[in-house]
């Protein structure tokens, strides 16, 4: 699995939070939920995304936006409308005066808005959770991402427009995956674009030696790997497995495989079910103790610690659905 893959796989792919938005206007929505992702695309009629710093992005039937949390920013009809309604952890939702409004405006299955035959139709689609393994992808991506229908067609949307309105049995697990493969269509699509600003590990995937050289890292991290090892995985010497890894990637190969392993370790702490040994083994460290050091020594908090902050977040979020 690359690492572009594993942006999803762990906690933010499981029970993401979709609605379909339909709106008369004038209407403006203050988004303030702190999601670390939020992939918005216009099923009818059009919208304005509104940064507190940045240029407003206008979005037209078929366009896509990425808002990267968890800096707030307005959705609404115009720029110049000014909010009427409040988007807050927990999916709460409320006027400027504290007026619950979840309920009010509802709409039906997974719909909501301010008329039941508005002009304007969103789908939104959010990651509630912070994941670790996505941390190098999310700081290369800007505060907004936006593509144009007119030139990114995508046939997902219209089958996630479909889907978001059902009400079936393991409809959310049809709709994790659905919101996955947008989501990565729309990552893949950015970044082969010259303006994408790739990182340099996603640039290096495409290096016939430091493309191969990331994969195996990425896809066994339990491996005992060493520069050593590598290069004679890709058929170079060490010298020049870690001058051009380095150059390409921006870290040597061990400083690279160290972060995957402790990002790996912090979305599979989440999981109660997983004791510390285990997750040691699974990612390439030889006891409990070994990875608790490593991970104290790069984050600053325990393992013991960072699954209890984990917990509380989840349990937090879960309360208030």
């Amino acid at each position: 699995m690359d690492a572009l893959a594993s942006l999803l796989d762990g906690p933010r792919a499981r029970g993401a939070f979709l609605l379909r938005v339909v709106m008369e206007p004038p209407w403006a929505v203050r988004i303030e939920d702190r999601a670390p992702l939020c992939v918005m695309t216009m099923a009818r009629g059009e919208a304005w995304v509104v940064p507190d710093a940045g240029e407003a992005v206008r979005l037209r039937p078929g366009d896509v936006v990425i808002a990267r949390g968890p800096d707030p920013y307005t959705v609404a009809d115009d720029p110049a409308t000014a909010p009427q309604a409040w988007i807050l952890p927990g999916e709460v939702c409320r006027t400027a005066d504290g007026a619950d409004l979840a309920e009010a405006m509802a709409l039906g299955v997974r719909t909501w808005g301010n008329s039941p035959d508005g002009s304007a139709v969103m789908l939104i689609g959010s990651y509630l959770l912070d994941g670790e393994i996505s941390g190098r992808l999310l700081d290369a991506l800007p505060p907004l991402l936006a593509l144009d229908g007119e030139v990114w067609d995508c046939p997902l949307m219209p089958w996630l427009g479909a889907e978001i309105v059902k009400d079936e049995a393991g409809q959310e697990a049809v709709l994790d995956r659905l919101l996955d493969l947008l989501l990565i269509s729309v990552l893949r699509a950015w970044f082969s674009r010259p303006e994408g600003r790739a990182p340099g590990w996603y640039r290096a995937l495409g290096d016939p030696v430091v493309g191969r050289a990331l994969r195996l890292l990425q896809n066994n991290p339990a491996h005992p790997w060493t520069v050593a090892g590598l290069a004679a995985e890709t058929g170079v010497s060490r010298a020049a497995l870690a001058r051009r890894f380095t150059a390409l990637v921006g870290e040597p190969p061990m400083a690279y495989l160290t972060g995957w392993r402790l990002a790996l370790a912090a979305d599979l702490l989440r999981d109660p079910e997983h004791t510390l040994a285990a997750v040691a083994r699974r990612v390439g460290y030889g006891s409990a103790f070994a990875l608790s050091a490593a991970f104290k020594r790069e984050r600053g908090l325990s393992p013991r610690e960072h699954r209890a902050s984990a917990s509380s977040v989840a349990n937090a979020s879960g309360s208030k659905s």
